[in-house]
């Protein structure tokens, strides 16, 4: 058969026409029947939510994210997998970028079913109401993280080395290669370096006539190397034993490994069987035995050239429920800093909807009546993926908010074969209540230390642009890395739309106009 017959037979109505009409018919009045069901469950259900979550939500502009978040919460409630199927054959939405918008592509759906299904007519959305959450969620982007419409989509953080406060040229090739906001860590450093570190972001920022935002994140209670005792050139590997203790012990036998931790009250929580990760997970342990001078671990896992322990490296007690103060004295006397001279504010390890009630109480005694800061939660281990929903109506309920996906601690917590799977999670709870993302933890790593990304790295950059930022941390490249990033992300935005693919011309396989007639020219 030739491609014109196939044409026109794929165009003729088919004999049984009205059979199949009818059959439509029956099922889109049975869809119909499902989805006021699931509809009118979201109704209800998302009621109850709404009704709690209102005292909290002093900001009324964040009333209608905390809504359709709780419309989220409970449409995903509901197992909609064949559904979809069924949907997308009647050339009907799949509801799977309902994410901003739950109620208008709900009533879509039923207002097209009906519609089929030859019932009365119903109300269709208003095009404002599919752009309404999108629209609110470029607007608290750009007003956490500036608006430049002249960059990609997505914004660029870079962290500052503590070069920085000496070196103004580099802050400025930072900002000149794409950056929109940086980032001070509180744990490196101490206010005379951070003030110059800031005085030199500005006026590099003021030179290109630039906003650039200073986010300056307090370190929170997480757990670090604070000192290793070990032969010289001493590498970890499986089998090994070491001690974790809080103080050195008084006396050490020769070839003894002890690193002494940041926060001793941890070893009070451990038990025999606990796991311990070291360094992002490099070195993964567990408590053989405890003693009066510590825990004493055994490597369970190493690379097989082994693993160097390094000084001011995290560890993660994935097993452990810790009870540490969400606030440590360092970054109460940070916040005094932070509060006068931040743009952003950053929230390390924040778990529990009072761990927000409680910074936020310490900035406003420190703002002196002045608008409070926007603030970056960042989101690392379990329970603060459990709270989530909880954690972002007490933060954007208050103040401007983002939440940052720390990749790194949470695919140690969680387990690396769940990570892809919760980051995804994230990025959709986030975008129902219209609250910026930032993808975080070892973005390009490789360009950034060695100069050249690897494929994964790129392809990890890629997926960074569904969210509302990206970050990268300090390293010898870091110039490079920015404008490489700036680069990727622009190109992604020909593309995708948060879930959604957009569907521009595929220019790699579109045959250029001259070279097409130049083709057909040779063969007359």
């Amino acid at each position: 058969m030739t491609l014109n017959a196939i044409q026109r037979s794929s165009l003729k109505r088919p004999a049984a026409g009205r059979s199949c009409e009818a059959d439509r018919k029956v099922s889109a009045k049975r869809l119909l029947s499902r989805m006021v069901r699931i509809r009118a469950a979201v109704i209800q259900e998302s009621q109850a939510i709404v009704e709690d979550w209102t005292p909290k939500v002093a900001r009324r502009s964040f009333l209608p994210g905390a809504i359709n978040l709780a419309q989220y919460l409970t449409f995903r409630r509901h197992d909609l997998s064949d559904l979809q199927h069924q949907l997308s054959a009647l050339g009907l939405s799949s509801l799977g970028r309902s994410e901003g918008r739950v109620m208008a592509t709900l009533d879509a759906v039923c207002a097209r079913l009906a519609e089929m299904a030859g019932q009365s007519a119903v109300s269709f959305p208003t095009p404002l109401d599919f752009r309404n959450g999108k629209r609110i969620l470029r607007r608290e982007q750009a007003r956490i993280f500036g608006d430049d419409p002249h960059g990609p989509g997505t914004r660029i953080m870079v962290t500052l080395p503590t070069r920085a406060s000496e070196d103004r040229g580099l802050v400025a090739d930072i900002i000149r290669a794409g950056a929109d906001c940086l980032r001070i860590n509180c744990a490196h450093g101490g206010p005379e370096i951070w003030a110059a570190m800031i005085e030199n972001s500005r006026a590099a920022a003021a030179d290109q006539e630039r906003a650039c935002r200073i986010l300056m994140d307090v370190a929170g209670p997480k757990c670090r190397i604070a000192e290793v005792c070990a032969p010289k050139k001493t590498r970890l590997y499986r089998g090994d034993l070491l001690m974790l203790a809080g103080r050195m012990p008084a006396q050490l036998k020769a070839g003894d490994i002890v690193i002494r931790v940041t926060f001793p009250a941890i070893l009070d929580q451990l038990e025999v069987g606990a796991r311990i990760f070291i360094d992002d997970g490099r070195i993964a342990a567990r408590v053989e035995r405890i003693e009066s001078d510590g825990a004493m671990l055994r490597v369970e896992q190493a690379r097989s050239k082994g693993e160097k322990l390094r000084h001011k490296k995290g560890l993660n007690f994935p097993d452990t429920a810790l009870d540490l103060p969400p606030l440590t004295e360092k970054d109460l006397r940070d916040l005094d800093f932070v509060a006068e001279n931040a743009d952003l504010v950053g929230f390390s390890f924040v778990q529990r909807p009072s761990d927000i009630t409680l910074i936020q109480r310490e900035l406003a005694a420190r703002r002196g009546g002045r608008p409070v800061q926007p603030l970056v939660i960042k989101i690392e281990t379990a329970l603060a993926v459990r709270n989530l929903p909880d954690l972002i109506v007490h933060g954007a309920g208050q103040q401007p908010l983002a939440v940052m996906i720390a990749r790194g601690d949470l695919a140690v917590e969680l387990g690396f074969e769940r990570i892809g799977e919760v980051q995804e999670n994230i990025l959709w709870l986030c975008e129902a209540a219209h609250v910026p993302v930032i993808w975080a933890t070892q973005v390009l790593a490789g360009m950034v230390e060695e100069g050249a990304p690897s494929r994964a790295e790129v392809t990890d950059a890629a997926m960074g642009q569904r969210a509302e930022c990206v970050m990268l941390n300090k390293g010898p490249f870091i110039v490079e890395a920015v404008r490489f990033l700036d680069n990727v992300l622009r190109r992604m935005d020909r593309h995708q739309s948060k879930k959604s693919a957009r569907l521009t011309p595929l220019e790699l396989w579109i045959e250029p106009q001259g070279a097409r007639q130049a083709r057909e020219a040779g063969r007359t």
